[in-house]
């Protein structure tokens, strides 16, 4: 199994439309063959002293941690539905990132090879 995985702040105030983007995101995935999408909001995210998820994404009074990941069977496969995905009409009317519920500079993400899966 291969994973995507993303970290990104959205400001509370944003939350509502940012779950109509992800609810929305993860029909596309779907459709072009992703085997799971999930996103999830912070609930027990306490800052750390070197790092922590807070921390990872410069997070600001106001705003949420939100945690996401699609599976796939392999990397091979996470490559086809990605291309199918970046070019889905509804993935392009998202539209300029500027304009996101969210701050797209502060979001992280990638693709990780499972060596555990139960």
């Amino acid at each position: 199994m291969y994973v995507d995985g993303f970290v990104l702040p959205v400001p509370k105030k944003k939350l509502a439309a940012y779950k109509k983007m992800a609810i929305d995101s993860a029909k596309v995935w779907i459709k072009h063959g992703a085997l799971s999408y999930v996103e999830g909001t912070a609930d027990d995210v306490p800052m750390g002293k070197v790092t922590s998820f807070p921390q990872s994404v410069k997070l600001k009074k106001g705003e949420i941690v939100i945690f996401a990941w699609a599976t796939y069977k392999n990397r091979k496969h996470r490559d086809q539905v990605m291309k199918k995905v970046m070019t889905d009409p509804l993935m392009a009317a998202s539209g300029d990132p500027r304009s996101w519920p969210f701050d797209a500079k502060r979001m992280f993400f990638g693709g990780f090879e499972t060596f555990v899966s139960k």
